[in-house]
């Protein structure tokens, strides 16, 4: 176990009230969306900043607006998840980007997608990196790390196996079981 430090503030043995703002600066895109299937786009995106930031429900409708455009989904505003197809995954991204967080965090963010659509998402993350964004990434799409990752780190059950620059891993691996897996993924 570790710490998760943001800005100066530590994640474990804080008061209660720092954990708190901590976790406000702290976005999460889940593999399964986690959308509420009774609300609709814009409403999913709203939620965080009209319960959790008290932001007046007009603003946070512009703001919605605003990254539903961002993230492709323009016109989609009144769209119910389960009407989405493809879409849904950057709806989970334009909620946790409502928040303003410093740090995302990605769970396989294309894995439960039909293999038609993860170009979508995968443009949606690429543009993300191009802002300079901070983001962490769990994902087995290695074409795509290597292209946006600043920093890789390689997890075998439960264990760092191999970590560094994108580019010097990919390129020159040092661990036998990192060549494996690179060499079995490779697109």
């Amino acid at each position: 176990m570790g710490d998760i430090e943001i800005d100066g503030t530590r994640s474990m043995n804080q008061q209660q009230g720092l954990i708190r703002q901590l976790r406000l600066q702290v976005g999460f895109v889940f593999q399964n969306f986690n959308l509420f299937p009774h609300r609709t786009a814009l409403e999913n995106v709203i939620e965080g900043p009209v319960v959790v930031k008290k932001v007046a429900r007009e603003a946070a409708e512009a703001l919605g607006r605003k990254l539903l455009a961002k993230v492709g989904l323009t016109g989609k505003e009144d769209a119910y998840p389960r009407r989405l197809s493809g879409g849904q995954q950057r709806v989970a991204i334009a909620r946790a980007l409502a928040m303003e967080p410093q740090v995302i965090l990605f769970d396989e963010p294309t894995s439960a997608l039909d293999p038609e659509l993860v170009g979508e998402v995968l443009t949606t993350i690429r543009a993300l990196a191009e802002e300079k964004r901070t983001m962490v990434i769990v994902t087995h799409e290695m074409s795509f790390a290597r292209e946006v990752a600043n920093r890789v780190i390689f997890i075998d059950k439960g264990v760092i196996v191999e970590q560094g620059e994108a580019k010097a891993l990919f390129a020159d691996r040092k661990e036998e079981r990192t060549r494996q897996f690179l060499e079995r993924t490779r697109h």
